[in-house]
């Protein structure tokens, strides 16, 4: 076969297993489809509706006319032509926000973006000036993050969750190897709502004392909270820490993938930093990042936005109780996942398993290496399909644990991957028993 690229000649990151993650998950998927999946994160799709994307719409082309006075043909031009690079539905966000998260934002330090990752990938770009600046992150970390800082060459420094979610003895020590490096550090990233993958939360206390930290330590917070709406308890959420912020200290990454359709991909964030410009002039960060998506996307699909906001619209911009069928069903997931653990991992096994507050996710500790060598091999002989907790920690070929998710599934489906997992898991031990008698 004739080559006409190396990939040596390429950019690094493109071999880093860092970036193979997503597309490796996939093609497993792919190749076995009658597999049970306890590996997807995405969210409950029996509530998709075929007819509610034109609604939204509607009830959005409405909007521009009747609420912010547009001509039909200002309003067509809205939907149909290239827009503002910041997004036609930063105030229905900014409102949102504020009804759902207690949190006082101007419309124009957000940006709309092309799903969540688009926001990550605009916040680091902007953030790494230099060679000497390093990206924090609480470990384990969202792949997709570590893939994205990869790309633009930030080297993430892991911070220890610990059990509340952050260990903030160990983020403090991590300052300051990284400063004692000669390196700057310039952010720390984290989901303080059931993480993926961890499922860990950070109590609310922990999140003042947290605020406190970095004002001290002059560093900023990139929060990420896809799954915040989605407790397993009562509806009691811990405020955001970009709703405690009273410095301009959290830049605040957020999603409509989870709470209105992931099809549509809009994810924002808010950056509300103010920068000195070299001419004197003062403006916000979030200027800046639509600098960076002008060059990226150009702007961000105005009739997905449309859909968007129509739904926030006709639920008075508030997606608490828009998502109270989702909330239960994931709430009803975890619960019958956890006791399922239960009862096929008794006391005296050695597996192990978080009990999150909410969200997606449960990490799973077995007594041997998890890989994707194993994955196989549990999606070809067993039938279900999980994920190896190495791709949320850079540079390990194999971790002994494993995430398994509840968002896409049914209780049957939950019972039937835990039967082929106990399966696995117990075949497992058994030969590595016998492989250490016969040692």
């Amino acid at each position: 076969m004739t080559v006409d690229l190396r990939l040596s000649d390429l950019h690094p990151a493109l071999d880093d297993p860092a970036l193979n993650s997503m597309s490796f998950l996939n093609e497993i998927a792919q190749r076995y489809p009658d597999a049970v999946s306890l590996a997807a994160g995405r969210p409950y799709e029996e509530f998709f509706d075929v007819a509610a994307p034109n609604r939204y719409l509607d009830t959005f082309r409405r909007h521009l006319t009747e609420d912010l006075g547009q001509s039909p043909e200002q309003a067509r031009r809205t939907l149909f032509q290239y827009g503002r690079t910041k997004g036609i539905i930063h105030h229905l966000v900014a409102r949102n926000l504020a009804v759902d998260e207690g949190m006082t934002v101007d419309p124009e330090a957000i940006v709309v973006t092309v799903g969540c990752q688009e926001a990550m990938v605009l916040v680091l770009r902007a953030l790494r000036a230099g060679p000497e600046d390093v990206l924090l992150a609480v470990a384990p970390t969202y792949a997709g993050l570590t893939g994205a800082a990869r790309l633009l060459d930030l080297p993430v420094r892991p911070v220890a969750a610990g059990t509340s979610g952050l260990d903030a003895v160990d983020l403090r020590a991590q300052l300051r190897r990284v400063r004692a490096d000669g390196l700057r550090p310039r952010a720390c990233y984290l989901t303080p709502d059931f993480a993926n993958p961890s499922g860990l939360s950070v109590a609310e206390d922990s999140r003042r004392a947290l605020l406190e930290l970095v004002a001290e330590e002059g560093l900023l917070l990139i929060e990420d909270n896809p799954y915040g709406l989605f407790p397993a308890g009562d509806d009691r959420r811990p405020p955001t820490l970009k709703s405690l912020d009273t410095a301009r200290q959290v830049v605040y990454l957020g999603s409509f993938a989870k709470t209105v359709l992931p099809g549509a991909r809009i994810g924002y964030v808010v950056a509300d930093q103010r920068v000195a410009g070299l001419d004197g002039t003062v403006g916000l960060l979030a200027d800046q990042l639509a600098k960076i998506k002008s060059m990226v996307t150009v702007n961000t699909s105005p009739i997905a936005q449309a859909v968007v906001g129509g739904a926030l619209l006709e639920h008075g911009c508030s997606l608490v109780a828009a998502t109270a069928r989702e909330r239960a069903v994931y709430a009803r997931n975890l619960r019958h996942l956890v006791d399922g653990l239960h009862r096929r991992f008794p006391a005296g096994s050695p597996v192990r398993w978080t009990v999150p507050a909410g969200g997606f996710f449960v990490v799973v500790t077995v007594p041997f290496p998890v890989d994707d060598a194993l994955l196989h091999r549990s999606a070809r002989e067993y039938g279900v399909l999980w994920t190896p907790m190495a791709h949320f920690y850079a540079g390990s070929p194999s971790v002994p644990a494993l995430r398994l998710s509840v968002s896409a599934v049914t209780p049957a489906d939950i019972d039937l991957g835990l039967d082929r997992l106990a399966a696995l898991v117990a075949d497992e031990l058994a030969g590595r028993a016998a492989t250490a008698e016969l040692g």
